[in-house]
């Protein structure tokens, strides 16, 4: 149920963005999903990718910081309301949500939202109680 995304850090400043997308894309890695979060110095680039090791070992070689974190993969109704159904069955559980973001295409005729939560696990099984659909990191880089 966990999918694995990395992280990398980069300085904010024209160009890192796209050395980023050089590296990987040399490497044969397809970005699947991204977010990026940044301050006036620096930023965090994250990343669900086809080839997690290939993608790391590239960034790294070429001098960047390259973290990993666990993050959930569901599929949302993609109608009004669809977002809020989940938003609030995890709110009653009391999990946080630390962040989200959308993948590129859909599952079928739902959407595709990546969290991360403060517990993962409760998470989860809180969304499979509510009739949520988790998807499997395999399944998820197939899409």
């Amino acid at each position: 149920m966990r999918v694995e995304q990395i992280s990398v850090f980069l300085e904010n400043k024209a160009g890192r963005l796209a050395e980023v997308t050089r590296i990987l894309s040399e490497a044969g890695v397809n970005i699947r999903a991204l977010s990026l979060a940044d301050t006036s110095d620096f930023g965090i680039l994250r990343l669900i990718v086809n080839d997690n090791n290939k993608a790391k070992e590239a960034l790294k070689q070429h001098g960047f910081t390259v973290g990993k974190t666990d993050v959930v993969a569901v599929e949302v109704e993609d109608r009004p309301g669809g977002l809020h159904k989940i938003l609030d069955s995890l709110f009653h559980a009391n999990v946080n949500v630390e962040y989200m973001y959308a993948f590129v295409q859909q599952s079928g005729s739902n959407a595709v939202i990546i969290f991360r939560f403060d517990n993962l696990d409760e998470a989860v099984k809180v969304l499979q109680a509510n009739g949520v659909t988790v998807i499997e990191a395999e399944k998820l880089y197939a899409i």
